[in-house]
């Protein structure tokens, strides 16, 4: 998941749990909130009633003073301004017929679904009478009890809920909103970051990045920049280790050609000169004699050994390209395999672009993966058609691509992880060159592909 989705999954996640809170803290206010409306009712009828009564204890002061009240004058519509909605009021002793006098409680919002009327008493509980004396100084004066209606304390909760849910949501939403825009205007820098990693990745490390207002942004950046170079030191000091290593071998190989030839070679010809000696006498001196016959053989022999010594020779002395170009070196390798014999695979040579001022150590690459691979394919494959294309694609980023492909079968993966000699000695060469390398299944076969950078 992408970090600025999982920060904003995050936030909604807080904002609703926030929001779950709320709505918990809400639904217990609204509901505890009657039981204050039924004190504070309690306590103001009483208050009324304590003036009351001491009004009539002075204007009667015949009566006894269990008769002084209730009167009429109580149940009055300023007495009702004191009770609070969903309270009912009463007046002890009762009298009797007397009812309490209720708060209106009609019109307090909508009906709560039955689920909320069952889930709140449950847990909330329910709700006490409220009891205060008209009279602190007169016990007899009476008492006046507050009694909440259970259903207009379910409703006033749910109304209550509704109204804080609305304003918490708008208010949730805007936080999740504007957090969002923050966060993701915040992590906008990385984008940059890793754009920058991928064109390392492809081998680009010189990144320049942007200085980043956030301080680990910009620690992030600056160690980017730093591996960058660090990497593109480590990138050009293997490549001339690489180079220095490939003039090294060549040497050996020149060396060893040369032993090859001078050494091998002078004596399988004298050999040959003997078993040719041999033949020639044991033929004049016996026709029937067994000596000339195995004097042919050691011929034979000797020939077979000259045309591998021949062959070794050709791949362990200077490529052609730095005697004949790199173009002319081309048509003379495809022109050789093609001539060793009429039933190998038929291989076609494409040549792009301007090959001839292609020289030096670009050139004995290209030749060396040319080589390589057409070797490996007639070798190793059953081939009946092998491509072989080199392009020169010019421009800002000059380059060779170097294509072998054939119908032969194998599997693309095995042929990358191996570790013969050949492919390893390419790859060598195209990594000292600062090129790359890719072995892809092909349309019934391989496919090898190989750039090599021209521009210095």
């Amino acid at each position: 998941m992408r970090l600025v989705l999982e920060l904003v999954a995050r936030l909604f996640l807080i904002v609703a749990l926030c929001l779950g809170a709320a709505t918990v803290w809400a639904t217990f206010d609204a509901y505890r909130s009657v039981d204050r409306a039924t004190a504070a009712s309690a306590q103001r009828v009483a208050q009324a009633l304590q003036a009351l009564y001491w009004h009539e204890f002075l204007l009667r002061s015949s009566r006894t003073r269990e008769q002084l009240l209730p009167v009429p004058e109580w149940r009055t519509l300023e007495t009702m301004k004191l009770i609070s909605p969903g309270v009912c009021v009463e007046f002890q002793p009762v009298i009797a017929f007397e009812k309490p006098l209720c708060g209106q409680s009609e019109g307090l919002g909508k009906a709560p679904p039955r689920w909320f009327s069952s889930i709140v008493p449950t847990f909330l509980g329910s709700h006490a009478e409220v009891i205060r004396p008209v009279s602190p100084r007169a016990a007899t004066a009476g008492t006046v009890v507050a009694t909440p209606d259970a259903a207009a304390a379910i409703s006033l909760a749910w109304e209550y809920i509704l109204n804080v849910i609305d304003v918490a949501l708008l208010m949730a939403a805007a936080i999740a909103l504007l957090a969002s825009l923050a966060i993701a205007h915040a992590l906008a820098p990385a984008r940059t970051i890793v754009t920058a990693l991928q064109r390392m990745a492809r081998g680009q490390y010189r990144m320049k990045l942007p200085r980043f207002r956030s301080m680990e942004l910009a620690m992030i950046g600056s160690a980017v920049g730093e591996l960058g170079g660090r990497l593109e030191e480590a990138t050009e000091q293997r490549a001339a280790l690489t180079r220095r290593l490939i003039e090294i071998r060549d040497d050996e190989r020149r060396a060893l050609a040369r032993e090859l030839h001078d050494e091998f070679g002078q004596n399988l010809s004298a050999i040959l000169a003997f078993a040719n000696t041999i033949e020639t006498a044991g033929t004049k001196e016996d026709k029937d004699n067994g000596i000339a016959q195995d004097a042919r053989m050691i011929s034979q022999a000797t020939h077979h050994l000259m045309a591998s010594l021949r062959d070794a020779l050709k791949r362990l002395r200077n490529p052609l390209p730095a005697e004949l170009g790199l173009e002319a070196s081309l048509v003379n390798l495809v022109d050789s395999w093609r001539s060793q014999s009429a039933a190998r695979p038929t291989i076609q040579l494409d040549l792009k672009g301007d090959l001839t001022d292609i020289s030096g150590p670009a050139a004995t690459t290209a030749y060396r993966v040319a080589q390589e691979c057409l070797t490996n394919a007639l070798r190793h494959g059953t081939a009946r058609e092998i491509s072989l294309r080199v392009e020169r694609r010019a421009g800002d980023d000059d380059a060779l691509l170097i294509s072998v492909e054939d119908d032969g079968g194998g599997d693309a993966a095995r042929v990358a992880q191996s570790a013969g000699f050949g492919l390893t000695g390419i790859r060598e060469r195209i990594a000292a060159a600062g090129g790359s390398l890719s072995i892809l299944p092909a349309h019934r076969g391989l496919s090898v592909a190989a750039t090599i950078p021209l521009a210095a």
